[in-house]
């Protein structure tokens, strides 16, 4: 038997979140590595998973946690054995199969990576799909030949898990990086993180013009909607804006006058699907480029029960960076 959060659908359509004991016959059948997990966390989309706000579960009953990082236990995949350290992410794990707020779960070998060397368990699900995002979106952004010379980066929702890392990642290679809240009680540990300058959502967020004074040599945007609107419209010319979340909403009420009129580039940014090639590129950047001491000031650790009270805190907005779940406590 193993501790696990489940979801549920009730009768009225609505669901329902528990902390139960599992069987491990319960495991999936079409996975091919037994892992335990230590650490999982509470994401955007498994806050909405566990309160149901959005379809995002689509098998029931079901496990959410779309990261996850432990040990193997057992497995008849050829890439891995007994002993190894692994790190998870996404690829519809918490949505269609099982995934890590629990303590076994059983995924595909093809979907894990392994833990870079000197990371634990606790500091890679400190880091997480919001942090691994992050950074995919950094390497955007530098792909696109944004350097720290070509002016300031945007980063929005920058409170948030994706925000604080992002600002942490950019601010620690030389990038003047301003950032976008609608908490500015928080401006203190935003400029902790290196953010030069803090400015209040609510000059993004509402309807603008298509084409406004330009600013932005990069952004990093995790809102959508209009924000996103806003911020590629203040794009300077040849500008990329990283694009990886709808915090705001999925519309984009823009135009394409940015585009043709002042060659910027938007570059959409996925991490549920992301080849393993650029994960590990990823990963391996985290482990050596990002802060550990900024990350330490990014994270709160709960025990596994609390990542079912604590979720509607976090699609209210009122979670500060990155819920890291010790799923053993």
């Amino acid at each position: 038997m193993y501790k696990a959060i489940l979801l549920s659908k009730n009768d009225d359509g609505t669901t329902a979140a528990s902390l139960t004991q599992l069987d491990e016959a319960q495991l999936p059948a079409d996975g091919d590595v037994t892992v335990a997990v230590d650490y999982s966390t509470v994401n955007y989309k498994d806050a909405l998973a566990i309160t149901g706000k959005s379809p995002v579960v689509r098998k029931w009953p079901m496990v959410p946690g779309i990261d996850g990082a432990g040990e193997v236990i057992a497995s008849t995949h050829p890439d891995w054995k007994a002993g190894d350290h692994f790190i998870l992410n996404g690829w519809g794990v918490g949505e269609v199969h099982m995934g890590c707020l629990a303590e076994r779960a059983k995924l595909k070998g093809d979907w894990l990576i392994r833990r870079p060397d000197g990371m634990s368990a606790k500091t890679a699900m400190s880091i997480g799909t919001a942090g691994y995002t992050a950074m995919l979106c950094a390497m955007a952004l530098q792909a696109q030949g944004v350097t720290k010379d070509s002016g300031e980066i945007l980063v929005t929702g920058a409170s948030g898990g994706v925000g604080s890392i992002a600002i942490a990642i950019l601010s620690g290679w030389g990038y003047r990086v301003v950032a976008s809240t609608g908490k500015l009680s928080e401006t203190d540990y935003l400029k902790s993180l290196g953010a030069a300058e803090v400015i209040d959502r609510a000059e993004l967020s509402a309807p603008g013009k298509p084409l406004q004074k330009e600013r932005w040599a990069g952004v990093v945007d995790s809102v959508g909607s209009h924000t996103l609107a806003n911020a590629v419209a203040q794009t300077r010319y040849g500008g990329t804006v990283a694009a990886c979340g709808l915090a705001q909403g999925l519309d984009f009420p823009a135009s394409v006058a940015p585009f043709i009129l002042r060659g910027v580039k938007l570059i959409g940014v996925d991490s549920v699907m992301a080849p393993k090639e650029k994960r590990i590129a990823a990963w391996d950047r985290l482990a050596n480029e990002l802060d550990a001491a900024k990350l330490a000031t990014i994270i709160q650790e709960i025990p596994l029960a609390e990542a079912i009270t604590r979720a509607p805190e976090i699609l209210a907005g009122k979670v500060r960076g990155r819920l890291v779940v010790n799923v053993k406590a």
